[in-house]
């Protein structure tokens, strides 16, 4: 058995930590002498920024110094593990990677993982469920492995805040695993519902390590701001008098995209930072920050537990998270290396719908799980995703979130074969259901908890974080700073308000027709050959333009009362497309206005379009028509299922097509494909080039 050689392990802390004068904290020899010398199982429960991976990184480099085999490090958090790498290295710690970002390394490092090259192999769960990953890697090093290390462990269990599906197999390769295999488990958030699921999935032998979870640096504080204009404005009085930098944090995309807009209008030093961004760009906004080039990184959780700056000032959520261990999580990465920081959650009004379509698209459905077996049933050679979708109304992601989970059960009612799925003997078990609808019932409870953290007193906060993670939350000091103003200016309201009506969003023309094209314009003769494939480059429409969101601040609200109160838009938007025309200036510039036609409100976009018209001073001519009535856009679920919606809908008036550039008017845009037939038809009937405007974007076509 290894025994740890205390000064040794000291040495390579501080050549991990690049500090000559660094010292473990409490509990880290400690874990790292249990997991060396063979003293069973650990999980290690430590606030971020304790160190956990100096554990995982000195207790491999000392077992391999012993003579035993590489440690296997699986985590979700690989591509937000440079810095620990680093460390690694500094340590002389050899460390690979292999993952979805570097898959032109994949052979090269697993030869080198095979013929001993490696120290510790760091790879994602998704991983474990690759078959020519455990033929060619985990099979040949499975019998020397000396270390097994499971990072962010609480997402092993079921009710982990993070759970991720492909962690289930990690309970298959611990249990595969020879039994004087060590195992390490790391986790900063695990209350106690958590352990007790992590002691039954990697054994009852498990010890626990667990720190303190109070961080008495952060200042806590939580502001209910209902309106986006009233948040917008708060972020922009409030974040260059914080000194030093931070994140803001979203739960969208798209919410990401406009805060940093905001914020940099306002002079403030802002990036967004999403999974929409290729791995350079994120790797760059992380380093901006790093080097505080950035007074503020505004992040989607994208930006998750791995990042590390000690010293980040401020941590803010610009809406309400969907449970306290996501918060705590989050709101932690402040004021690890400094005396005190602000945490402040911002709750807006539309969080509740955002955190309800998460919890309510995080399981499949009965219905929906039937209708993708049934249609692979049909299918005797398997389908793949693609084909699903043209045989099941249901989202892409939805469908990838079904088979990801169908074929993790055991035994799995499908199985893939190349890039096709296929059906097995195996029925779907009940408990599948029982586990989604227990999950189900926590996120209710999980938000529902959050809400009572919003309504706490000021310097109440991190006690109730603390109770809520089942930790000791007696002792706990008062906040070290003054809570911050819980409103904005009313000049920074307004001018948040005229950013809102001001901003406009681009969208990208679809560049391929759907597989299998569009049969019933092939059918009408009209296109043979035409709509498969790519979309020819004078068929296409160019980039369009939308004005809002429907029923978001700024003119999302006009737009969605002008469609389902008022029957009519008002001029006040024709005003502002005005000006969102006169901002884009496409080139070569429209010469005409036309508009997309609809059976069920046939004045509704052709009034606006040709008020719209005038406005610019141009023509407006009604050239397309709709010549059949179909189901609404929003009701199709895919991108196969909308295209077929539209294929033969649509037709052009004979003689209504000038020759010149056009504008191209709809009310709202989701799946592009109506505005895409549109524009396909007015260029082969002799337009110029198709710019598309919508008032406002949608999930799906209205």
């Amino acid at each position: 058995m290894a025994k740890v050689d205390a000064a040794r392990a000291l040495e390579l802390l501080r050549r991990g930590s690049a500090q000559p004068g660094a010292a473990f904290r409490d509990g880290q020899e400690e874990a790292i002498r249990h997991v060396v010398e063979g003293h069973g199982r650990l999980l290690v429960v430590q606030k971020t920024g304790w160190g956990k991976s100096f554990v995982y990184f000195i207790a491999t480099k000392l077992l391999r110094e012993a003579g035993g085999g590489p440690a296997l490090l699986v985590s979700p958090l690989l591509s937000l593990m440079r810095n620990q790498i680093g460390a690694a290295e500094r340590m002389g710690v050899r460390a690979a990677t292999i993952n979805s970002s570097n898959p032109t390394e994949w052979a090269a490092v697993a030869q080198e993982v095979v013929r001993g090259n490696v120290d510790i192999l760091l790879i994602s769960p998704e991983r474990l469920g690759n078959e020519e990953f455990q033929r060619t890697v985990l099979g040949p090093i499975a019998p020397t492995i000396s270390l097994l290390v499971i990072d962010e462990a609480h997402c092993i269990s079921d009710w982990g805040h993070d759970f991720r599906p492909h962690y289930r197999l990690i309970e298959r390769t611990a249990k595969s695993l020879p039994p004087n295999v060590r195992l390490l488990a790391t986790t900063a958030t695990a209350n106690d519902r958590v352990m007790a699921d992590l002691h039954s999935i990697l054994g009852d032998n498990l010890v626990v390590s667990r720190g303190d979870l109070a961080r008495p640096s952060l200042t806590l504080q939580a502001i209910r701001i209902p309106d986006q204009a009233g948040r917008l404005a708060w972020l922009a009085d409030t974040i260059p008098g914080i000194e030093g930098s931070g994140i803001v944090y979203t739960l969208t995309v798209r919410d990401a995209d406009l805060v940093a807009r905001w914020l940099r209008s306002k002079g403030i030093d802002a990036a967004a930072y999403h999974g929409g961004l290729d791995d350079d760009k994120r790797v760059y906004r992380e380093d901006q920050l790093l080097r505080n080039e950035l007074k503020v990184l505004v992040a989607t959780t994208a930006l998750g537990m791995g990042y590390d700056k000690p010293d980040l000032a401020f941590v803010i959520h610009y809406q309400m998270p969907g449970s306290v261990v996501h918060y705590y999580q989050q709101v932690g990465r402040a004021g690890r290396a400094i005396d005190s920081a602000y945490g402040v959650l911002l709750s807006g009004s539309e969080e509740t719908e955002i955190l309800d379509y998460f919890i309510e698209s995080a399981f499949p459905s009965r219905d929906e799980v039937t209708k993708i077996l049934d249609v692979i049933e049909r299918s005797e050679t398997g389908l793949s995703i693609p084909k699903i979708m043209a045989g099941v109304n249901l989202t892409k992601s939805r469908i990838e979130k079904a088979i990801a989970l169908l074929a993790l059960e055991s035994p799995a009612p499908i199985v893939k074969d190349g890039t096709r799925w296929q059906l097995t003997a195996a029925p779907l078990a009940e408990s599948f259901w029982d586990r989604a609808e227990r999950l189900t019932a926590l996120r209710r409870e999980e938000q529902a908890e959050m809400r009572g953290y919003i309504a706490c007193p000021f310097g109440e906060q991190m006690r109730f974080l603390i109770r809520a993670l089942d930790g000791d939350a007696a002792g706990i000091p008062s906040p070290l700073l003054p809570p911050l103003a819980e409103a904005a200016s009313e000049a920074t309201v307004q001018e948040a308000i005229d950013f809102l009506k001001r901003t406009n969003l681009p969208f990208e023309a679809r560049k391929r027709w759907p597989d299998g094209g569009l049969p019933r314009y092939q059918r009408a003769g009209m296109a043979t050959g035409e709509v498969n494939g790519n979309i020819e480059a004078n068929r296409r429409a160019c980039d369009g333009r939308a004005l809002c969101t429907l029923g978001d601040a700024g003119w999302g609200e006009k737009v969605r009362v002008g469609k389902h109160r008022d029957g009519r838009f008002g001029d006040d938007l024709v005003g502002a497309c005005v000006r969102l025309v006169k901002e884009w200036n496409p080139q070569p510039a429209p010469e005409w206005v036309t508009s997309v036609p609809s059976l069920r409100h046939p004045q509704l976009v052709p009034d606006f379009a040709a008020r719209l018209a005038i406005a610019l001073g141009l023509p407006f001519s009604p050239a397309l028509e709709k010549t059949e009535p179909r189901p609404e856009q929003k009701a199709m679920s895919n991108s196969t299922f909308q295209a077929r919606n539209v294929d033969g809908s649509l037709g052009i008036v004979p003689g209504n097509v000038p020759s010149g550039p056009v504008l191209l008017v709809d009310d709202i845009v989701g799946s592009r494909w109506t505005l895409t037939v549109a524009a396909w038809l007015l260029r082969r009937h002799g337009s110029g080039e198709v710019w598309p405007l919508a008032l406002s974007m949608a999930g799906s076509e209205a």
